[in-house]
């Protein structure tokens, strides 16, 4: 079967080449640049129906983690085919995805450029790039100034700030420093801007890897959120499990639920070390398409 989401290296020019061959496919879709990024790459949403009460899914976070970009863009190709064509997805009927679907593919456009190509691609952030790497030797993960994006979120900002400085992690960095200020990133404002004005029932975040499910934040226990989760869980066979550490504050799903008390999730797609290979995207697509699918019709 032929897909316009071919399993490829998610650089952002084949992300956009794949988002706009979508669009001139199925008309249907509505896209939108939601944002702009420090090194002035686009930041897309791609719509799909129209409601009040939307589901989000967003992906690329992190610069490794180039893989939940296509699984996003692929889950959207195939919600677009099984309208068009009415025909089943997943065995679920499309006249039951009735509600809207709105897909943030790439968050991070910028530091997913730089972990596939490198600190030259970060524009007038080259020189930063060059430098931090130089001093840590991991991999890049975060945006083009070394912030990571999913410890951006107004969140239990102060409190992650300190486990990071507990951590060591005193200054920007390929992976883990939250910014000297929540939202201090435009890719975290637009992502926060784009929920604030649409306001989804509950949020899914694609991350890579573990095969877990990251459903609570804190004391807050949105309704219904144990009970998705556990569907979740039981359609992709990924484990449900809890926030704690460098994981417990800071990111989208934590913000999501603190700010709109509706359930979001962290979905860690696949297993392995980042980036996971394009070898692995049957495999994962397989586990998360009933994941997806089923979200979009509760």
């Amino acid at each position: 079967m032929n897909y316009i989401t071919k399993p490829v290296i998610m650089t952002d020019e084949n992300q956009r080449k794949m988002i706009f061959s979508l669009k001139k496919a199925y008309p249907l879709l509505n896209v939108k640049v939601i944002g702009k990024s420090l090194c002035e790459r686009r930041i897309f949403s791609l719509s799909i129906g129209k409601s009040e009460n939307p589901l989000l899914i967003a992906a690329g976070f992190h610069g490794q983690e180039w893989l939940t970009t296509l699984l996003a863009l692929r889950f959207a190709e195939l919600v677009l085919r099984a309208k068009s064509r009415r025909k089943p997805l997943w065995g679920i009927d499309p006249a039951c995805i009735c509600r809207e679907i709105i897909i943030i593919p790439c968050v991070n456009p910028d530091g997913v450029q730089i972990a596939i190509s490198g600190a030259k691609t970060a524009g007038r952030y080259a020189q930063t790039v060059e430098k931090i790497s130089a001093s840590s030797g991991e991999k890049w993960s975060a945006n083009a100034r070394g912030v990571d994006i999913n410890h951006n979120f107004d969140a239990g900002w102060k409190e992650l700030r300190q486990i990071e400085i507990e951590s060591g992690i005193v200054a920007p960095s390929p992976r883990r420093y939250g910014g000297f200020m929540p939202v201090s990133e435009p890719e975290t404002a637009a992502v926060v801007s784009l929920c604030k004005l649409r306001k989804p029932r509950f949020a899914v975040a694609l991350h890579s890897q573990g095969e877990e499910i990251f459903w609570e934040y804190g004391k807050n226990n949105p309704f219904r959120s144990r009970q998705l989760a556990e569907i979740f869980a039981a359609v992709s066979g990924y484990e449900l499990v809890r926030n704690s550490g460098l994981n417990s504050h800071g990111g989208f799903k934590d913000w999501f639920i603190e700010y709109f008390n509706r359930p979001a999730f962290t979905v860690e797609i696949g297993k392995g070390e980042n980036p996971l290979p394009l070898s692995d995207f049957g495999g994962i697509l397989e586990r998360t398409l009933p994941l997806l699918a089923v979200s979009a019709i509760i």
